[in-house]
């Protein structure tokens, strides 16, 4: 669960999520997707399906799949669910308690963000960032 004060390292990755997805979804919706690794790096992504029961066993046998490749590098990955900001709490509850089976099972702390368009948040916590507009980012001046 992510608490405050968020570290600066986790925070900038958290916006660099956000970015890639309002730049993927530009004007048209994208179906929620589980992404599973470092915004911005390698990453793995499970389309979610709308009416197609996943149940927590599943959802954990999910999410501990795709994190096992990166756990193999002894690498801890980010776990996120892109949407539309419309509210889906229950289904974010339901992969939130799905991250927290995987995680003991897997042997590491496993934190789920909910990414939208403009915004980032932990359902279990309810730590999160929003922003009305999002600035490019700067170059980085050598």
């Amino acid at each position: 669960m992510i608490q405050e004060p968020v570290p600066t390292l986790l925070e900038r990755v958290l916006l660099r999520a956000v970015r890639e997805h309002a730049a993927a979804e530009g004007r048209c919706r994208l179906p929620p997707t589980l992404h599973v690794g470092i915004p911005g790096a390698d990453v793995r992504a499970f389309e979610i399906v709308a009416g197609e029961p996943l149940d927590l066993a599943l959802r954990t046998e999910v999410l501990e799949a795709m994190c096992r490749d990166h756990l193999e590098r002894d690498v801890v990955p980010l776990v996120w669910l892109t949407r539309t900001p419309e509210g889906h709490d229950t289904e974010d509850l339901a992969w939130a308690a799905a991250v927290g089976r995987a995680g003991p099972e897997l042997g590491v702390r496993l934190d789920l963000v909910v990414v939208t368009r403009r915004s980032w948040c932990d359902p279990r916590s309810g730590v999160g960032r929003r922003w009305t507009r999002l600035r490019r980012p700067q170059p980085r001046q050598s």
